[in-house]
């Protein structure tokens, strides 16, 4: 098929165009309005490097390896953790504290893959995050917007958040952090290209993407190969955010200076924030991370760095469920607070804590999620688990049934393979 330029523009018409694309821009709209009403989400507070569960909810006071932080009671009797959470300490009704998560995984990289997979990290399975898989089977509309966005991923595991055997259609729109100049500014949170050259309800816009339109139709008519179909739709996808107000939930200068500081300053308080807007607009996955790169991998001077992080993890948390809630939204999103692994009970001699995989912590709250509760219990010394003993399989399952999302959907392979989101055990005392 051979045509011209001028030959195209004249058979599709520039006011036709323009037409379709408002009525498709108003169905989107429309559509993004029906998922926030209806839709269910899940958001992962990522904590980079590996937080040291015995200084945030697994406190160990008045022992060897406790250290110098201080615990706090809070609104659930019974259940306490450190001090430096305090807000989130006034909404422990909203959490299920999981204290038996072990995994052989100490190496960063194969840790934050497991931790995001819930399956083996070596293999011939190509697994896909729990992102991926989550943001293709929770029910939403067409909403304008990306149906996994990661914000401020941690570089050192990309292999983390890859869709793996669903394709790159599934793959996350990551939003990256921008150097502050001063600690006082509020964190600068952007995704590349989304401002286009050309004004999106120009003549000359509507005609590119017209052209663009017919051009790809008849290149896919000859070439339907995966890998093309999926570069077509993951432009497409592109092209319809442009178009859209969605858009305009990455812009944080529409909300008050009064409650970007209530989330906090920094990339994750931003960050938050963003996840709160996004979840407005039916986004059904959004993760954020806390750490900026490995932050919380605190070989020396642990005590200090998990007090300035747990401050910001406070902040930021606590101020999104306050938020989620006040919009009719926290019963619909479940939030779930993981990193790669635990920290060592033994304080090494640089007041720092190592890597320690064999029994440590994560934390699910919000919706489906039966809060108020300690599941799981370490050793006195926190060497191990003595009882609720969970493994990554059995966290992924068990944050897909808090979803509504069964664990055991199967998504195919190139070659036919059936394979399922999880193959781990749903823990039920935890799940509504």
């Amino acid at each position: 098929m051979t045509f011209s330029r001028r030959s195209l523009l004249t058979r599709i018409g520039p006011a036709s165009a323009f037409g379709m694309s408002m009525m498709r821009h108003q169905l989107l709209c429309q559509a993004a309005e029906a998922a926030t009403q209806a839709g269910r989400h899940c958001i992962v507070l990522w904590m980079a490097g590996g937080p040291s569960q015995l200084d945030t909810f697994d406190m160990k006071p008045q022992t060897s390896v406790g250290g110098p932080l201080k615990e706090t009671q809070t609104s659930v009797p019974g259940i306490r953790f450190s001090e430096h959470l305090p807000k989130l300490a006034q909404q422990a009704e909203r959490l299920a504290i999981l204290r038996g998560l072990t995994t052989k995984e100490g190496d960063h990289t194969r840790g934050a893959i497991l931790m995001h997979t819930g399956n083996k990290v070596d293999g011939p399975v190509r697994y896909p995050a729990i992102g991926c898989a989550l943001s293709k089977a929770i029910p939403h509309s067409d909403c304008p917007l990306p149906g996994y966005i990661s914000v401020a991923p941690a570089p050192i595991a990309p292999a983390a958040y890859s869709p793996g055997l669903l394709g790159p259609k599934f793959a996350p729109t990551h939003v990256r952090s921008g150097a502050r100049d001063d600690a006082d500014e509020f964190a600068s949170l952007k995704v590349d290209y989304l401002t286009p050259q050309v004004p999106v309800r120009s003549r000359r816009y509507q005609q590119r993407q017209a052209l663009w339109d017919l051009a790809q139709q008849d290149f896919l008519s000859e070439r339907n190969l995966p890998n093309v179909v999926a570069q077509d739709t993951m432009y497409r996808s592109a092209l319809t955010m442009l178009e859209s107000d969605g858009k305009n939930a990455f812009n944080l200068a529409e909300e008050t200076d009064q409650v970007r500081e209530a989330y906090g300053k920094g990339t994750f308080g931003q960050g938050c924030l963003m996840a709160r807007r996004l979840i407005e607009r039916g986004v059904p996955m959004v993760e954020v991370a806390l750490g900026d790169g490995l932050g919380w991998d605190t070989h020396a001077d642990n005590f200090e760095q998990v007090k300035s992080l747990s401050q910001q993890l406070d902040n930021g948390w606590a101020t999104l469920m306050n938020e989620l809630a006040e919009r009719g939204l926290l019963e619909r999103t479940t939030i779930l607070w993981a990193g790669e692994f635990g920290r060592t009970p033994t304080i090494n001699q640089n007041s720092g804590r190592d890597h320690f995989p064999q029994a440590f912590t994560c934390v699910l709250a919000g919706g489906g999620v039966k809060g108020g509760q300690v599941y799981g219990e370490t050793a006195k010394d926190g060497s191990e688990v003595v009882d609720g003993r969970m493994e990554a399989g059995d966290l992924m399952a068990t944050l897909c049934r808090a979803v509504n999302v069964d664990p055991q959907l199967e998504n195919m392979t190139s070659d036919g393979r059936p394979i399922k989101i999880s193959e781990g055990k749903v823990i039920k005392d935890v799940v509504v």
